[in-house]
This record gives C-alpha cells, structure tokens and sequence, in this order.
C-alpha cells in the first residue's frame, strides 16, 4: 500500500503539501507543484485512507438515500440526479431501497445514521409518522415528495400535487371530455391523495360529476393502472377519459385498453403524471403533467450542505402540462 511520505518524495514536497492537495486545503497549493502532486499520485497508484480521512474531519463523506421502489422509473431517475449532485460535490451516495415496506425505510434510516452519514435524503410515497421517531436528529435531513412531518426538524421538497392534477384533468376537460375518471394512488399515500383532490376540484370547476364510481385507489404500479382502467372500462356507462396519478399507472392503463380492445384516445383519452422518460415511448405518446426531476434532485442535495442549516425549508416546485396523443392532441 502505497503511503503519503512516499508521494510526497516523488513530487519532491512534503507530506503536508500532498495532505493540502488530496483535501483541497486547508492551505493554497501552487498550480505547479499541485500537477506534480497529482501526476505522482497517478503513477504510484495512491489512495489516501478513508478512515482516517473521516477521523480527521469528522465526516464520512457519504450521504445516505432511502427511495419507496428503485424499480419505479421516476424514483430511479430521482436518484439519479441526487446522485450527480453528490458526487459533483466529492460524496458517496449510500441507496437503500424500501420496496413499500415501513419496516424497511426504519432499517435503513437506523444503519445510516450508525454509519454516521453526512445528510439523509428520504422520498416517500406513503405514511411518515414512523420518521418521527427512527429519525435521530444528528444529520441534517430533507424528505422528498412527501408532506412535512409533524414533530420532525425536516426540509422538505416537492410539488404542488393537486395544482398537477388540477391541470390534467382541466386539460381532459378541454377536449370535450365529460365522464373523466380518475386512476388515484394508495389509499394512505399523501402524494395521491393530492392528486386525487385536483382530480375532484378540476370536475366541480368546470360543472361536471367527480363520483365515487368514477374513481379506483390502486398501487402505483403498471399493474395497479392495468386493473384499475378494466374495472373502469367494464362500468356503465364506461368514462371518456383517464386521469391517471402516476406515469406508470398511466402506462399500464394503456395496456388494460388494449386487452380490452379500445382504442387510444378515440376510445378513452389519457393523462399521466410525473413526466418519466418512459412516457416518449408509448403508443401514442403518453400525455402527462412532468415534475422537474432534476432540479428537486439538486436542491434536495443542495438543503443538506446549506449554511444556516437549522431553519427548515419547504420548498414546492413548479409543474409543467406536456400534451401528447393519448389525450387527443395531434402527435408533434
């Protein structure tokens, strides 16, 4: 294992000189004699210890994420940009994947914080009162998509869910549309309970009937959207139109059409929600209300490392309508 000292005598400069370079400080190294630090580094093959990296400065340079299913495209691409955002800034992002499960989100709240992270990132798609108390309070912590917690020191990022749904089913309205169902979430999902709510504010508005027969709570799943929109297509009379609380409830409503033999958006229109990368590859092109993925990933990573940490911030993002073939408009 190659040690300091012994890069230190290649780029012929002290051991302390390659300390302030592998750390970026705490004091200026010139240009020049950085290149040299480096280049000998590169050649010897060296790695500084990162254990002692972290004893020294009391971080572990790591921040821990828990995501509700890795296999869902939007929380994937979510990650993904905290990811960038991490790295960019010379950390490791440590993924824990809760598959639905309450139990697990704990589980991995617990080992990340004994692991003594630097920040918590938490998304959440259903209840957070357990976040309460797993949640330490010894790292900073921001929860996405989510509401705030009650009882709990946490910045929060997301949308404004019943704005998105507002205008997608506006939008349905727009086209003629009368009998617009609605493909909502959980039952005990806040995020689909909002878009829900949209759902019902968008019908009244314009006159129309937001019953109970028109609406199924199904998993945001393709299967949950596949199952919801048969059920709704086997009513009478069956709905014109599909407002759907996820792309992938959407993508999957698509298919239970297509088993059924109707015809997309002749025979029932629909409207996705979340804006997935997915979405450009249906046929036709899903129609959808898209979350700026990207930029929530960043600011979510950005709360952690702010300066005045100890005030909390909830910060609500802009959504924008893309309009596609499956709600009826004509394919650019």
């Amino acid at each position: 294992m190659v040690k300091r000292d012994e890069v230190a005598r290649r780029a012929g400069v002290s051991a302390a000189v390659v300390s302030y370079v592998m750390n970026n400080g705490p004091r200026p190294v010139a240009d020049a004699t950085r290149q040299r630090v480096l280049a000998a580094v590169e050649e010897l093959g060296y790695r500084p210890n990162g254990v002692a990296r972290a004893l020294r400065s009391r971080r572990t340079w790591s921040i821990g994420l828990v995501v509700p299913d890795n296999s869902n495209p939007f929380f994937a691409q979510l990650a993904h940009a905290i990811e960038d955002e991490t790295f960019a800034r010379g950390y490791s992002l440590l993924v824990g994947n809760a598959s639905g499960d309450a139990a697990r989100v704990e589980s991995y709240l617990r080992t990340f914080q004994d692991r003594q992270v630097d920040g918590l990132i938490v998304v959440t798609n259903g209840p957070t009162e357990d976040l309460a108390r797993t949640y330490e309070g010894r790292v900073p912590l921001v929860i996405v998509v989510d509401q705030p917690v009650r009882g709990l020191a946490a910045s929060t990022v997301k949308v404004d869910n019943k704005e998105g749904a507002r205008l997608a089913t506006e939008h349905l309205v727009s086209h003629g549309f009368t009998r617009i169902a609605c493909i909502a979430g959980p039952r005990d999902s806040a995020p689909g309970r909002e878009r829900y709510e949209g759902w019902q504010t968008a019908l009244r508005a314009a006159g129309l009937a937001a019953p109970d027969s028109l609406v199924r709570w199904a998993e945001f799943s393709l299967r949950g959207g596949a199952e919801a929109v048969r059920e709704l297509l086997d009513s009478s009379p069956a709905p014109e139109a599909v407002f759907a609380a996820t792309d992938l409830q959407a993508i999957g409503a698509l298919r239970g059409t297509a088993d059924a033999g109707v015809s997309v958006p002749d025979g029932l229109a629909i409207v996705g929600f979340d804006g997935i990368a997915e979405a450009e590859y249906t046929v036709p092109r899903l129609a959808t209300v898209r979350q700026p993925v990207g930029l929530m990933g960043r600011r979510a990573v950005e709360l952690l490392f702010r300066e005045n940490g100890g005030d909390q911030v909830h910060e609500v993002f802009p959504l924008t309508l893309v309009s596609r073939g499956t709600c009826g408009c004509p394919e650019r």
